[in-house]
């Protein structure tokens, strides 16, 4: 049986969270069906394929789940980029701004050998203020960023010019209009 669903069939959309005026995109009815998962995991990775990957990094939450089943299926191994305060090890903080304020993110220091070649993957992208601070991070350990998968972009927020203009290649599997 062919699945004729598109990613964005999988995603529920709920109007006013966590603010009024937000259509948050959200991701876990996705999780949830086996297919639309899969599909999922595979069209992250298919832009990337033949590519050399040493590494996949996740960018908490979401990113932990997607980026875990990518790095799976290519048979390497996965880096969670956590929030400050989370990793028990030597590790090096990025700052970054959020909407109201600065947020850090973190990641150990024994997680990149220097020149691995390292995709980063979460759900979705907004300012890319978080992917940016990764981005930094890994190249910081003396990684290089094979390239960006997201599930959802939110083009009129700017986060795919922003890596862009970084010299990172950005793959999204469907976009949504609106913030």
């Amino acid at each position: 049986m062919v699945n004729s669903k598109s990613i964005q069939d999988y995603i529920r959309t709920i109007p006013d969270f966590p603010h009024e005026g937000i259509m948050f995109r959200d991701v876990t009815t996705l999780f949830n069906d086996a297919r639309g998962f899969r599909m999922a995991v595979d069209m992250l990775l298919h832009p990337f394929a033949g590519q050399p990957i040493d590494r996949v990094a996740g960018l908490e939450a979401r990113g932990f789940i997607l980026g875990g089943a990518v790095a799976h299926q290519l048979g390497i191994g996965f880096i969670p980029i956590r929030k400050a305060g989370k990793l028990p090890h030597d590790r090096i903080a990025q700052d970054y701004q959020l909407e109201y304020g600065q947020a850090t993110v973190e990641i150990h220091t024994d997680s990149i050998q220097a020149g691995e070649s390292v995709l980063i993957v979460d759900d979705l992208l907004a300012t890319g203020g978080t992917a940016e601070a990764g981005i930094k991070l890994i190249e910081r350990l003396g990684g290089k960023v094979a390239g960006c998968a997201f599930v959802v972009d939110l083009p009129e927020l700017g986060g795919r010019q922003r890596l862009e203009a970084m010299g990172v290649d950005v793959h999204a599997l469907t976009a949504f209009e609106g913030a």
